[in-house]
């Protein structure tokens, strides 16, 4: 394997991680629709994923989870939940993409870059959307729930057609996030002047 396959292989295997931070079963949904019809490699372990039942039953669970987030209450249970789920999500994701490299080496960066990559996505988007839950009542949430929905479908697709591309929207992402946290921070701390 080439320097430039390893990296696109980790690139894809981060984007698609990243992904699962906004919506754990649409990147795997996408993953498995490219596997299935021959549009992605995955390795050996994680040929289930290239299933009709695996498409069938991820197809499923998107809807059931896109759906619940636009559930007053209910989206910000999610989150909680969604949180480790995203770990592990984004290091299976990550593990089944990253293809011709020794099991220590994949699964390492599986773990700390997919798991971990997911993990902080889903913080910040649990963050955000407190955040909205706060300043308007719950009433921008569903705004939120699109922009995420938008965001797993983009670097999902993104992941798989251009991974280098979909790693530098993830790291846009994480800057502007941590830039509008850091703002709405300030904000809120701010005294009341009268």
């Amino acid at each position: 394997m080439s320097n430039l396959d390893l990296a696109l292989s980790v690139a894809l295997g981060i984007g698609l991680a990243a992904a699962t931070g906004f919506r754990l079963f649409l990147p795997l949904l996408i993953l498995s629709g490219a596997a299935y019809t021959g549009h992605a490699s995955l390795n050996e372990g994680f040929a289930w994923l290239g299933t009709p039942a695996a498409v069938i039953m991820l197809g499923t669970a998107a809807i059931v989870e896109i759906a619940a987030f636009y559930i007053p209450g209910v989206d910000n249970l999610l989150d909680t939940v969604a949180t480790p789920g995203a770990v592990v999500a984004g290091t299976i994701v990550s593990a089944a993409v990253m293809t011709d490299l020794p099991p220590m080496v994949k699964w390492t960066a599986a773990i700390i870059a997919g798991g971990g990559v997911a993990g902080i996505t889903q913080g910040l988007t649990a963050m955000l959307r407190a955040k909205s839950t706060v300043f308007t009542g719950g009433l921008g949430n569903s705004t939120v729930a699109t922009a995420e929905l938008g965001s797993a479908s983009l670097i999902s697709i993104l992941a798989l057609t251009a991974p280098i591309a979909a790693l530098a929207l993830v790291i846009l992402f994480f800057w502007l996030a941590f830039r509008l946290l850091r703002s709405l921070a300030r904000g809120s701390h701010r005294p009341n002047q009268q």
